[in-house]
Order: structure tokens, then sequence, then C-alpha cells
């Protein structure tokens, strides 16, 4: 998959190998320091101005790597600002461009109301700190002279959650962030990272703990048609987790939880919307407060294997793989008894892995845990497809209308539209990543990429029902509420 930050994907890929190499020979502590001086060794400058910026780049990801802020600065988000790469990023968001002929009228200069633009010798000129964004110039200019320079961190952001300093760094609101993770590999810089717990989960491992890795829905057909769940459990195994499972299997228990909770709603008239999308929840809990009473009380696919596996051995240390970034938040900010004790993106687990030599390998596509109907959790309209699956198998005469929010903006749309009491359809299916899970921001591929493949591996899945698999598996009788 070739990205907007593939450059910076290989240094940030390759700072997690190294921590996770030395954590696994227990020299990280003692050689923390050198790592910077070994991937920068000098004296040219291969990525940045100069290698004493890019040395300091390096050292606030390892930083990262292990679970820490990048800086001194204390924060509970999961998401973070590499203060180092960011102070790169232009300054000024309204720049005048050669387009501008210094008319006579001036109506840019006369438009601003902050005193910020002044007559240069032959445009006109913004001082950036005066100009207080508001845009009027831009709007005001005959010649569209005035263009409008928003940082890629700042434009995807869903939520307004991105301000900067007085020095032009990027500062993330945390009363606002939804820890959805989009900006994070839409920045040209490599300015923004996450928190990983690679050190943590080695340290489990090599304490000689059980510990079981749950692997997501969107997993199938992330890594190519020879890449099969077969594949990714022989690797962990030999990586040193007891075991992998199947986060499917979680799908079918939300499926059947939320939909007995949704029979009840539907019946009495009430709309109600998911609560497996992290990102969504934190949506609706940070900027639709009001409607906390209308979501679903059903736990997460994750957190519902992490219940399932610690009901049978409360010692289990469970790990969720995947390519979300908002799990990690549900994680440790939602204290939701009996979930996942540790998140890994795929890109996090890839390096844990590279730090013993390991490799995915290809196997036959023979494992199953879920219905297909778990499996397709990952796609978007995959959690309203399970829910209909199951009012059949429950024997529910119920066909909801259902509002499928493929993204952010409509998942705003529709959260707006509920609290107005306008929303047209019983319930919301949210899904903050455009075309669900498999579209997060730790994709390994591209959701058109992977589809083909996915299509076809999942269509090798036998045609057992959800009630039947839980029943099958013991997972029936697992607490699927928060």
């Amino acid at each position: 998959m070739v990205t907007n930050d593939e450059a910076i994907s290989r240094v940030k890929h390759e700072v997690m190998r190294e921590v996770c190499r030395l954590a696994w020979e227990d020299k990280l502590d003692e050689e923390r320091e050198q790592i910077p001086y070994r991937m920068i060794p000098g004296p040219q400058a291969t990525f940045r101005c100069c290698i004493y910026k890019e040395r300091e780049i390096i050292r606030q990801r390892v930083r990262l790597a292990e679970g820490k802020e990048p800086t001194d600065a204390r924060s509970n988000n999961m998401v973070q600002v590499i203060n180092a790469a960011c102070e790169e990023c232009p300054i000024a968001s309204y720049i005048v461009t050669d387009n501008c002929r210094k008319c006579v009228g001036k109506a840019c200069q006369n438009s601003c109301q902050f005193g910020a633009i002044s007559m240069g010798a032959n445009r006109a000129y913004i001082d950036p700190n005066k100009c207080r964004e508001c845009g009027k110039c831009a709007q005001a200019c005959p010649y569209n002279a005035i263009a409008h320079l928003e940082r890629p961190c700042k434009k995807v952001c869903p939520v307004d959650a991105i301000t900067y300093d007085e020095y032009g760094i990027c500062k993330i609101d945390e009363n606002k962030c939804i820890r959805c993770g989009i900006c994070i590999h839409n920045c040209p810089f490599g300015a923004i990272g996450t928190k990983a717990s690679v050190v943590s989960v080695i340290k489990e491992i090599k304490a000689g703990k059980k510990v079981i890795a749950m692997l997501a829905p969107a997993t199938e057909g992330q890594f190519g048609k020879d890449i099969t769940l077969s594949s990714w459990r022989t690797a962990l195994k030999k990586t040193g987790f007891a075991d992998m499972v199947e986060v499917g299997l979680g799908g079918d228990m939300t499926a059947a939880a939320e939909a007995a909770e949704w029979a009840e709603a539907y019946k009495e008239g009430k709309k109600m919307t998911t609560s497996c999308c992290p990102a969504f929840v934190n949506m609706i809990n940070i900027h639709f407060p009001a409607l906390g009473s209308n979501m679903s009380t059903t736990v997460s696919p994750m957190c519902a294997v992490s219940r399932y596996l610690k009901q049978l051995d409360p010692y289990t240390v469970t790990v969720f793989v995947g390519p979300c970034i908002a799990k990690k938040s549900e994680v440790n900010l939602h204290g939701i008894q009996g979930n996942a004790d540790y998140v890994l993106t795929y890109g996090e687990i890839r390096s844990l892995m590279y730090g013993k030599g390991i490799e995915l390998e290809p196997e036959e596509n023979s494992a199953q845990q879920s219905s297909v109907f778990g499996k397709r959790f990952g796609n978007g309209g995959g959690v309203t497809a399970a829910v209909v699956r199951c009012f059949e198998e429950m024997g529910e005469d119920i066909h909801p209308e259902v509002m499928k929010c493929d993204g952010a903006a409509e998942c705003k749309k529709a959260l707006l539209l509920m609290k107005a009491g306008r929303l047209p359809a019983d319930f919301i299916e949210g899904m903050v990543c455009e075309g669900g899970c498999v579209g997060g921001p730790s994709k390994n591929m591209t959701v058109l990429e992977a589809k083909k493949t996915r299509d076809a591996m999942i269509a090798q899945a036998d045609s057992r029902g959800v009630l039947e698999n839980l029943k099958m598996l013991g997972a029936d009788a697992v607490p699927m509420h928060r």
C-alpha cells in the first residue's frame, strides 16, 4: 500500500523494530540512548535539515514506542504530537500567491480587521503573527490570489480538535479528540504518532504469562491471499503468544447481544446507536453526551472475546491486534471491566515479531472461530447485517431501518439528526473509519486493495449461524453489557 507517509512509516517501523529487538534481548535500558545514533550515524541528514533534528525525532519516537509521551509533557491521550517533527510545518495558513495584481482597490487589506495585510513592492503580504485565519481576505480578493494552506492534520480532523500554539506547533485538544487516529497518517512530516504497548507485551510474554492475541475481523485479506488466520496463529505462537483467537467470534457475541437490545428498543419505539466502534463511542460521549442513553450498552467484539478468554482463565493476558487506534482509548479510558489488556496495531505486532526474527508465512485457510457475519463485522454495514441475521435466528419479525454511517462526517450528520429528533431511521450504525474497520488508520492495505482477497477468503468459511457458533464454542454465557 503506497501512502502519502510511506517514507515516514519506514522510519517509524525501523524505530519500533529496534525497540522491540532490544526489549526481547533485555538491552533496552542500557542501549536506548544509542538508537538515534545507530539510525542516524551522520554526517549527512537524510530526511530533515540536520542530523541533530533527525536524532531528536528518533528519540521522541523511541519514547512513543515505549508507551510514553514524546516529551516530558503528561497526557492521557494515546495520540501524541512529535514536536521536533511538527516544527517543519509552515505556520501561515493564508498566503498571497503570484495571482496578486496589487490592485488599487485593496479589497483584501480593507476586509482585514486585524491589520495583518500590508502592500509590498509587488504584491500584498499577510503577517502570520497578526492573522487570525478568518478568511475574509481570501473571500474579498477579486483575483483569487489568496490561498488557504490548511494543514493536513487539521483538515482531516472530524471534530476540530487540532489547533496550534504561538510557535506553530500542533496541539491536540483532549476535550475534543475522539482518538480516531486519522490525523496520524495524514501528516506529511510524521509529526503525529501514537503510544505503543509493544514493550509491555514483550515483558508479559517474557514473564511467562499466558498471553493470547485477539485478531480483528478486518485482518483477513489485509496481507494477501496466502496469509491466513492460520498463518497468524503459527507466527504468534512462535513469537511467544499462548494462542490466537479470532475476534470475529466477538462479532457474533456482540451481534447476538445487540439484537436482543435492539429488539426491545424497536418495540418501544426508541432509537439507538451501535457501540462497537470506539471512536464513534468517543464522539457520542464527548460531543453528543445527551445521546448517551441512546447508545447500545453492548460491549465491543474486542471486549467480548477478552471476557470470554478471562472467563476460561482469569489469569489470561489479552492483546487485541488490528488496524484501529481508537481501540487503545477503549482500553485505557473507557474503564470497561474484562476488556483487553493491551492493543497493538498491525505495524506494532509485526515489529514485535520482527524483533524475534518471526515472519508471517503462507498457510491454508482452514481455521474458523466465527460465522461469516462475525467476520464481516470489520466492514461498513457488517454490524447491521449480523444483527438482522440474529433477528432471523431468534425468530423475531423485525425489519429495522438503519442509517449505516460510513466515515466520521456521516456519523456526525446522523447524530445531529438524532439530537434534533429528526432521524428518519430506527438505528444508527456508526463507523468513523470509511469502509469500516478495514479502513482503519493502521490498515496494511486500502479497502479496495484488500476487497477481492478478503471476499475470497471469507467465502471459504462454512455457513454456521451466529447463535449456533456461540453455543458450539461456549460463548453464549459471557456477560455482554458495560
